[in-house]
């Protein structure tokens, strides 16, 4: 399928015709990532980021876990720019 470059402001556009996207499950809004490889432009379609609020982060923590998380480590001997004078 070939399509045509256009200018968009200071940059270059290409138009993704509807059979494609459709292809690769782009839509209006979607990111993709653009890079340039071995002389051809590649495309692709980022996958979406999951987000994850903190009560569904820390859902299957058990109070030991949690307790043992917060407790204080003895890492050893301070040594080298580490030191801490007081």
């Amino acid at each position: 399928m070939q399509a045509h470059i256009s200018r968009w402001g200071n940059s270059l556009g290409i138009r993704i015709p509807k059979e494609v996207a459709n292809r690769v499950g782009l839509s209006e809004g979607a990111q993709v990532e653009i890079e340039a490889r071995h002389g051809e432009v590649v495309i692709s379609p980022l996958k979406p980021r999951l987000r994850y609020t903190l009560e569904e982060l820390v859902a299957g923590v058990t109070p030991e876990e949690a307790h043992a998380s917060t407790a204080e480590v003895d890492w050893g001997p301070d040594v080298g720019r580490e030191i801490v004078e007081e």
